[in-house]
């Protein structure tokens, strides 16, 4: 059973890393397949095209900041509360890099039609990034009262 918590516990310490770019990976690669199609369909506008293929890329920085919160020596004290954090943080960052990635899809798609549309188009994806940003502060906030922070 020892093996058991501390494993979860290691599990937990590298969650938030590596599911936030398994998350960023699949939002930048939706977001980024849009851009592409809109830059062969328009003459111009493709630097916001890019620009905004690479907002769910911000969910890993969360996760790398996150597990490096959740540092510590995995203790059977420690284990419990770095893997429920890590392991929690991480799938909210990896579904809000998703559905951030369809969201700034979508908006380029909609300004290719109609430029003047872009920066409202632009909402919904910083409302999914404000999910992510709720994630991580709390992952922060919960992460202190592990002991040995």
């Amino acid at each position: 059973m020892n093996d058991l918590a501390l494993s979860l516990g290691w599990l937990g310490l590298y969650a938030p890393m590596a599911l936030g770019a398994i998350g960023s990976m699949i939002g930048c690669s939706l977001a980024g397949q849009a851009a592409i199609g809109a830059m062969l369909e328009t003459e111009s506008g493709h630097g916001k095209y890019l620009g905004v293929s690479v907002m769910p890329s911000s969910q890993l920085i969360y996760g790398i900041v996150v597990m490096f919160t959740l540092n510590r020596e995995i203790t059977e004290a420690t284990a419990p509360g770095v893997f429920g954090i890590g392991l929690l943080a991480g799938l909210a960052l990896m579904a809000s890099a998703i559905f951030q990635g369809k969201a700034c899809a979508s908006a380029i798609n909609a300004s290719k039609a109609k430029p003047d549309i872009f920066g409202l188009s632009l909402a919904p994806s910083a409302i999914v990034e404000g999910f992510a940003v709720f994630a991580f502060i709390f992952a922060l906030v919960i992460s202190a009262g592990i002991p040995g922070s």
